[in-house]
């Protein structure tokens, strides 16, 4: 059963964000609004805790979180906001319990929005970014995360990453991911209704704003239509009450026939992205993504454990273990 904080959550959503989803004319005046209020800053607090600095790609900032000492992981996450909005506090409160759990460095780009910039803008900055991380780090070390818009934009930026023949990321870590917005697919009209935060008519809106006019249903847009073969192992967490959750369960099933591993997190009464709020719902999520990039480390230090009490060559051993996490 959601917990009462969920439907707390549920109903503010309802009767506040959702009206910014409602109509084009809401979309814009959020986005007018959101512009005079947002900061892409990580909040003061967060910066006494972690190691936090710096750079900038192509004109625009990348914060990096240092990894733990001797962690070689990275996560490259990209935020959610219907590619209009700006990175938020929920956001940075996820990636510092994830870096703090996980060890893992961060790299979190404050990538170009709509309708100030459109999606060549949003994918050369990310795009450099990634080129950026492959120069210091093994692709085999770097895992993609994203919720909402971030979440398509991982899958389309490893399509890319595969069609430029760069070497792909480990994992992908998808929070209620925007993959189709051909809508083509019927479920949707009724998840809307149920959905406390999406709307079908300020979605679209926000996706004229950003496609640049490329077609909904090309996959750069909608990456269900592209080829899933070239995707890592995914975990796919989704929501009973997210508008985008039934194209959601058609991509994995799409996924997995394309021969790729997914993981999917089906949790019953959630909305949209509820990983990143503070509620009992969003702390299991936060369980099953550690386990999820944490399970395959400890599966190789276990066996790399075990060979240390059966061969003579002890170094070596832990060595030829270890290779595959490098």
């Amino acid at each position: 059963m959601p917990s009462l904080k969920s439907y707390v959550v549920s109903y503010v959503l309802r009767y506040s964000r959702k009206k910014a989803f409602s109509s084009p004319e809401n979309l814009q005046r959020w986005i007018a609004y959101a512009r005079k209020t947002e900061t892409h800053q990580p909040p003061a607090s967060l910066r006494s805790q972690l190691d936090i600095k710096t750079r900038t790609v192509g004109g625009f900032p990348a914060y990096e979180i240092a990894p733990k000492p001797g962690e070689r992981k990275r996560i490259l996450y990209l935020h959610g906001g219907a590619y209009v909005f700006q990175i938020t506090s929920y956001h940075w409160r996820l990636i510092a319990d994830m870096a703090d759990r996980l060890g893992f460095g961060f790299t979190v780009p404050i990538y170009p929005i709509a309708p100030e910039y459109d999606f060549h803008a949003m994918f050369g900055m990310v795009g450099d970014v990634y080129r950026q991380m492959l120069d210091e780090t093994d692709a085999q070390d770097i895992v993609f995360m994203g919720d909402s818009a971030g979440g398509n934009m991982a899958v389309v930026l490893t399509m890319m990453a595969a069609q430029e023949g760069l070497p792909l990321p480990l994992r992908h870590v998808l929070i209620s991911p925007g993959l189709d917005v051909s809508l083509t697919n019927p479920e949707i009209f009724e998840a809307e209704r149920n959905d406390p935060w999406l709307g079908i008519a300020g979605g679209l809106e926000a996706i004229r704003l950003y496609s640049a006019g490329i077609d909904p249903s090309d996959w750069r847009i909608s990456p269900i239509y592209g080829d899933l073969s070239v995707l890592p192992k995914t975990l796919l967490l989704t929501g009973s009450r997210d508008m985008l959750t039934p194209d959601n369960l058609v991509f994995a099933q799409k996924a997995r026939a394309a021969g790729v591993e997914v993981e999917v997190v089906y949790e019953e009464g959630m909305f949209h992205a509820w990983p990143l709020i503070d509620m009992p719902e969003a702390r299991r999520a936060r369980d099953s993504i550690v386990a999820f990039l944490t399970s395959e480390t400890e599966r190789y230090q276990a066996k790399a454990g075990e060979l240390l009490l059966q061969r003579p060559d002890r170094d070596l051993a832990a060595r030829d273990i270890a290779a595959p996490l490098r």
